[in-house]
């Protein structure tokens, strides 16, 4: 399997097949093999259902059902169940286009780098449509994020990243906040479950490259900016204090999922 595209989803009846539709266009022109792991993050509306519908007629589409634990939960389990060499993350509303793959792929396949992340910041990088407000908030996070985890990282949160697959696994195996121990959560939950991959992927010596993206604003209704950006800074809080008291260097891998 070349790729793996992994799309959490929670709640997203209205985009899902539009979505799926643009991937897999895409990728059978792009690529002899891939799949795409739709994880259904527990969403209470039809979802799960067009997933399945949709798949019926496009097998390189698999639905994961999981319990409600929030979006890293969600990327976790489709990581680790992801049998691609090049395993991609993308947001369900792709907000970053799904040809962008091209461009993380090469500095992966390359020029031999681990980790590929999206950047919202910097020379090249757009946001469109964003409000003001939220664009404050989130680089008022990224400060603190890299005060206290990745220094160096100026967008640690856009949803679209890609890792080999030796990277994702090992990555993924040893986390600990955001990983097999997850506790179901009550509406909607990012998290910062990137703070904590990149926070590994750093203290493991993997090479990490950051690269500009065109992201386009889509509006949700879902999305408590305020709830999620406390929760996600108590999240990063603990990060941190498992890296001082080496808890991260004792973790061990694991490739298995709870049954």
């Amino acid at each position: 399997m070349n790729y793996s595209i992994v799309v959490p989803a929670y709640n997203e009846e209205d985009k899902i097949t539009s979505t799926l539709t643009q991937i897999v266009n895409f990728m059978r022109n792009f690529t002899e093999s891939f799949e795409v792991l739709i994880v259904n993050d527990g969403s209470p509306d039809n979802t799960a259902s067009k997933v399945l519908e949709y798949s019926k007629d496009n097998p390189e589409v698999v639905l994961i059902d999981n319990p409600h634990k929030g979006k890293g939960y969600a990327v976790w389990t489709g990581v680790m169940k992801a049998q691609g060499e090049l395993i991609y993350m993308a947001d369900a509303d792709l907000s970053a286009p799904i040809e962008d793959i091209k461009k993380f792929s090469n500095w992966a396949l390359e020029h031999d780098f681990d980790v590929v992340i999206g950047s919202r910041e910097g020379i090249g990088a757009k946001r469109v449509g964003e409000p003001f407000y939220r664009h404050v908030m989130g680089r008022v996070f990224n400060i603190f994020v890299q005060a206290l985890a990745v220094p160096g990282i100026n967008d640690s949160q856009c949803g679209f990243k890609l890792f080999t697959r030796k990277a994702a696994k090992d990555i993924f195996g040893r986390m600990l906040v955001y990983g097999v121990n997850t506790k179901n959560v009550k509406g909607t939950y990012f998290g910062a479950w990137d703070v904590e991959v990149l926070y590994l992927a750093r203290k493991m010596g993997y090479k990490i490259k950051q690269i500009p993206v065109t992201w386009v604003y889509v509006k949700s209704k879902k999305f408590n900016p305020i709830s999620n950006s406390v929760k996600m800074a108590f999240d990063v809080l603990k990060i941190r204090l498992n890296g001082i008291r080496g808890k991260y260097k004792t973790a061990n891998p694991t490739s298995s999922l709870p049954e």
